[in-house]
């Protein structure tokens, strides 16, 4: 049984076959040897001097692990990938990048402030509902919460009621401030799920806490 008018002539066809037992790693002669196609007709194929069968199509596709429609041409455009979300430049020259697409619930973000030259003035304050978990990567964070001055550095966590008044800072003279912001617009906070911690060195996987 001929395969007929797939993606136009044998002539489209061949380089396809071709590109498959390239990218396959294969020889002529080794794909003979697998598939009981004699090298000189695989040759004619692929030159579009001859027109494979079906069976012969079938068997290709399977040693070269692709698809009918992929050997034929006729596969559907792969689905293009999702754009990456755009950083969003802020006031003071802050740049804020979302990790987070979708809309409701927990938003993640990566946030940015910039080199200062000369120590910065006391941050202006915001408040507006929700709760705020940030955790500084880079660079040194002034952190001013309510009445409270924080400076943190990295590794250092702080969380906090956005209802709060707040306000972020960099501190880091002649280098940026970068820290990650995760914040529940209804007040949404983490779970923490840790594993019970288990004795050390006694083998019996008691609690440390367990009494006898």
């Amino acid at each position: 049984m001929a395969v007929e008018d797939v993606d136009g002539t044998p002539a489209a066809m061949g380089p396809r076959l071709r590109a498959a037992r390239e990218h396959h790693g294969a020889t002529l002669a080794g794909v003979g040897r697998a598939t009981g196609i004699s090298p000189s007709t695989l040759s004619r194929i692929e030159t579009g001097r001859r027109q494979p069968t079906l069976e012969v199509l079938l068997r290709l596709s399977k040693e070269y692990g692709v698809s009918l429609d992929e050997l034929a041409g006729t596969a559907p455009a792969p689905a293009a990938e999702p754009r990456a979300t755009a950083p969003l430049s802020l006031g003071d020259d802050k740049v804020v990048l979302p990790l987070t697409r979708y809309v409701g619930g927990l938003h993640f973000h990566k946030h940015v402030l910039p080199a200062r030259q000369d120590p910065p003035a006391r941050p202006r304050q915001f408040s507006h509902d929700g709760y705020e978990w940030l955790c500084v990567l880079y660079g040194r964070l002034w952190l001013a919460l309510g009445d409270q001055d924080l400076v943190l550095t990295p590794g250092d966590v702080a969380e906090f009621d956005t209802r709060t008044p707040h306000g972020m800072a960099n501190v880091s003279l002649g280098g940026p401030v970068e820290y990650l912001v995760m914040f529940g617009p209804q007040g949404e906070r983490q779970r923490p799920r840790t594993p019970p911690t288990t004795a050390r060195g006694t083998g019996d996987g008691k609690l440390l806490n367990e009494r006898p």
